[in-house]
């Protein structure tokens, strides 16, 4: 077992695995933003995950959601531990996502919660199965990414697991729920990203210069 989160276990992102036409540029953009991200000094990202806590709690959609799923920061990920304190702090349930097949669940998180690693060495909540939720059970999801676009185009790791967790939002124009934001830093927006049919745009993404919303 792993220990508790906000002693900085890590945990985030989609296992990689893509293919198609895009998949080249895909895999140097993430070369390129990955080295950038892993080479900003500790103190600035600190700093900078302050300061997107701050515009990502000014967001209508996370100020009004009851149910929010995060991510524990890996691999320089912008560091989302502090969203789970505030929520705590305002009395919000928090989860974790769960790999599950080839999507995702997401489980509940809290400040006791015990850990431990995924196949793919992320940690997951030690939790019964059936006290996991499914996307549509939640207000907000709050997702890592590799890279941006200001159309909302987003880049994981490559696995397409919060797409194929999300795919409903794309086959229901109107459905907006959960809420689909990305947190990054700044640097890790760029031009815009080769998009498939199946990719799931985001609502908002926050970081910590700027807001931007889609849709």
């Amino acid at each position: 077992m792993t220990r508790n989160p906000l002693s900085h276990a890590p945990s985030g992102s989609e296992p990689s695995g893509e293919h198609g036409a895009d998949a080249a540029e895909k895999t140097r953009i993430r070369r390129e933003i990955r080295a950038r991200r892993l080479a900003l000094p500790a103190p600035a990202a600190r700093a900078s995950a302050r300061f997107a806590m701050r515009r990502l709690w000014a967001l209508p959609a996370l100020a009004s959601a009851r149910t929010i799923a995060i991510y524990l920061p890996i691999g320089g990920e912008l560091d989302c531990t502090p969203a789970a304190l505030e929520a705590w702090n305002r009395g919000r349930s928090v989860f974790l996502p769960v790999i599950s097949g080839t999507a995702l669940r997401f489980a509940p998180f809290h400040p006791g919660s015990e850990l431990q690693l995924n196949r793919f060495g992320i940690p997951e909540p030690v939790i019964p199965a059936r006290h996991l939720r499914t996307a549509r059970q939640l207000d907000v999801i709050v997702a890592p990414l590799v890279a941006f676009d200001i159309q909302g185009h987003r880049l994981g790791m490559g696995g397409g697991y919060y797409d194929r967790t999300l795919a409903f939002r794309g086959a229901r124009a109107h459905s907006r729920r959960p809420g689909f934001i990305g947190l990054a830093f700044e640097m890790q927006k760029v031009s815009p990203l080769p998009a498939g049919a199946w990719d799931i745009g985001l609502d908002a993404v926050i970081t910590e210069t700027a807001t931007y919303r889609f849709g």
